[in-house]
């Protein structure tokens, strides 16, 4: 696991021990970056399950103006902490040790709101949902922002939200991105499987 691209450019980043985080592939990133381009320059980005820091820290790398990252795993904190200090990026970063879930309940509203808000937790436990549902509740996505959801194929299903709307799914493998934007915004669904894999 290593940073792509940007200031931080080919730094390895340690991995949290066991099997309690799901960390993206150098390859997922690379393309998640590619679609997101130049756009993450200056941009803000929430992380909601962050545990290596691993998105965050390419988004900063690749000019993201702010990065809040969260994360309840106390070992996902400290690993966090200390890639951001080996990519020499801890100043822009906000890092919370905490829930998910009473973070979106708690937080104020955000005038500005987030440009992306990055959801990738635990399998099989129906968490990108409810954070969706949450995020659709209480609304830290700026107007023309992107939510992005990472999950195995086999837990996607239909969702109707009422603030947001599916644009685009991309998978690779046995990773699943989607990424959701406002209604106002948004356009027909594009879906794309690169690897022919389902």
């Amino acid at each position: 696991m290593r940073v792509i691209a940007g200031s931080a450019k080919g730094r390895r980043l340690l991995g949290v021990p066991g099997d309690t985080t799901r960390p993206i592939t150098d390859r997922v990133k690379e393309s998640l970056f590619d679609i997101i381009g130049d756009d993450i320059v200056g941009a803000t980005l929430l992380d909601l399950f962050a545990g290596t820091g691993s998105v965050g820290i390419e988004a900063l790398s690749r000019g993201a103006r702010q990065v809040v990252l969260i994360d309840k795993a106390y070992q996902a904190i400290q690993v966090l902490r200390k890639n951001l200090e080996l990519t020499g990026l801890a100043g822009q970063a906000i890092v919370i040790k905490g829930d998910a879930f009473r973070y979106l309940a708690e937080a104020g509203d955000v005038q500005a709101g987030f440009d992306y808000i990055y959801v990738a937790p635990p399998q099989y436990q129906e968490l990108w949902v409810k954070a969706l549902l949450a995020l659709d509740e209480r609304d830290l996505l700026a107007d023309d922002g992107t939510i992005i959801v990472q999950i195995y194929p086999k837990e996607a299903r239909p969702l109707t939200l009422q603030r947001f709307e599916l644009t685009r799914e991309r998978q690779y493998g046995s990773t699943l991105l989607q990424f959701w934007r406002h209604r106002k915004a948004a356009v027909s669904v594009e879906v794309e499987n690169p690897d022919g894999v389902s």
